[in-house]
């Protein structure tokens, strides 16, 4: 809840590489440990706010600081063409809107005249459906902690009558909450080797460019997570796509910047992802403050103050 936030409200958040910011004197009821997937980081009105919030956050809390230092590397780069940069706009898992297409097509357009190195063919070398069914697991194992006994047993009997090739969201869901340990380490290999290949892909990419959301800012919905749906280009689609564009990056311990890059007609702000490469932080933060200043940024709404 850092990007998605961020791209839907028109400012700017970074989700930094999991586990240089630790969650001392952050996690609810005093926790000591650092839950899987999540992380914690800056939103702000500018990307500077965001190097000054990760710079205020980042590093080694009390006890660890006795034995390392955390050290960024900086930006190799300080202008928009010398970037190389992969651009990922669609996905037939979670379809983006042609309104928030448009707003991304309109960025890219602007790069390729900045003579940024553009390339919309290049992947990693993994497969992106797998890696979202991997991020879903993980990410609902790791809050499965609070369920009570009675709710592990309720869920345990329910995970028992689920169809074997059930994939939906709640199955999934279902099959986290009561996940033997041999299977999350299972899962939490198929992760590091989708790092490996991650990290294979950055050696030729600074960066990689793509949704923060298949949709703009939906209105308030508080039913029970699986009745909720988005509108995407005028049809109803699952509420967990949303999931999909953030998990690229939540899945493989990836930093990402959500940058605001324009609107849509109907005036809703809309962010592009800009994801680099484990430790690369500041190259993320570097290129969205290269937006801010030589294409757009924040924008106040009506009436702010």
């Amino acid at each position: 809840s850092i990007r998605v936030p961020a791209h839907f409200c028109g400012v700017y958040g970074h989700k930094p590489t999991y586990g240089i910011c630790p969650p001392t004197g952050h996690a609810l009821g005093g926790g000591a440990a650092q839950a899987d997937v999540a992380v914690i980081g800056p939103l702000g009105r500018s990307a500077d706010d965001l190097a000054i919030g990760l710079a205020a956050i980042a590093g080694p809390d009390a006890i660890d600081g006795a034995g390392y230092r955390l050290q960024l590397a900086a930006p190799a780069k300080t202008r928009l063409r010398e970037f190389k940069v992969a651009v990922l706009l669609d996905h037939p898992l979670a379809p983006v809107d042609q309104e928030v297409q448009a707003v991304l097509q309109a960025l890219v357009a602007f790069l390729a005249k900045q003579k940024v190195k553009l390339n919309d063919q290049a992947r990693p070398g993994i497969d992106l459906v797998e890696s979202y069914r991997v991020y879903r697991l993980l990410f609902a194992a790791a809050i499965s902690g609070g369920q009570t006994d009675e709710q592990f047993q309720a869920n345990l009997a329910d995970a028992n009558a689920l169809a074997p090739g059930d994939d939906s969201h709640r199955a999934l869901m279902i099959r986290a909450n009561v996940l033997h340990h041999k299977d999350w380490l299972r899962l939490n290999e198929q992760r590091h080797q989708m790092r490996r290949r991650w990290s294979e892909f950055f050696r030729d990419y600074d960066l990689l460019l793509c949704p923060m959301a298949p949709c703009p800012a939906v209105p308030h919905d508080h039913r029970p997570f699986p009745a909720r749906t988005i509108m995407v280009n005028g049809q109803e689609r699952p509420y967990d796509e949303l999931l999909f564009w953030p998990s690229l990056a939540l899945a493989t311990y990836l930093p990402a910047t959500s940058a605001p890059v324009g609107r849509t007609q109907g005036g809703l702000p809309v962010g592009v992802q800009i994801i680099g490469p484990q430790y690369g932080d500041r190259t993320c933060i570097a290129f969205a403050q290269l937006l801010e200043r030589e294409y757009r940024g924040f924008e106040p709404p009506p009436n702010y103050a």
